[in-house]
């Protein structure tokens, strides 16, 4: 079972996320239901760590097996989700991951995998393009150029939603 739930307009996650690195290029996915792009990973399971989440994780939707180098952030995210309009409260860990005994660079620049019926589209694009693109999360969009050595705990409030935010966090 996911550590998700959902109450009314709101639900909180606790996901993992693999920054998967080269050559100056993250790759990162789509789906038929987002019209962003984003980062392989999704909900951890009630008694499964993180670490291996991701790494189940990256099976699944990567068909790979990579290792982890590190994990980067634990992000805290207040946002309101694009196409479900679901206000979410988020706990992501980010992990820094070695493909470097996959066959993922083989792959080319962009290739589709399958994952349960669900066609994944993965992209090898540019940190200067992520900029631009529609992409979550917003904050690697600066914050890619200067992965952190040690482990970071910050936090990402949409700016559309901080006083909203700040209002439910001070109601519970």
């Amino acid at each position: 079972m996911d550590i998700s739930f959902k109450n009314g307009n709101e639900k909180f996650n606790y996901r993992v996320c693999a920054i998967i690195i080269n050559e100056g290029k993250i790759l990162a996915m789509k789906d038929g239901n987002s019209p962003y792009y984003y980062l392989p990973g999704g909900r951890v399971k009630i008694g499964e760590t993180a670490e291996y989440a991701v790494l189940r994780e990256c099976e699944e939707e990567l068909h790979a097996k990579p290792g982890i180098i590190r994990p980067l952030w634990l992000n805290q995210a207040f946002f309101t989700e694009d196409v479900s309009k679901i206000r979410f409260h988020e706990l992501c860990l980010y992990f820094l991951m070695d493909i470097s005994k996959t066959d993922i660079l083989s792959r080319g620049d962009k290739f589709v995998l399958s994952e349960n019926g669900m066609e994944h589209r993965f992209e090898w694009l540019l940190f200067e393009r992520i900029e631009n693109e529609y992409f979550y999360p917003t904050f690697l969009k600066k914050d890619i150029y200067n992965l952190p050595e040690n482990f970071e705990i910050r936090t990402e409030i949409e700016e559309k939603i901080i006083d909203e935010v700040k209002d439910w966090i001070c109601s519970v």
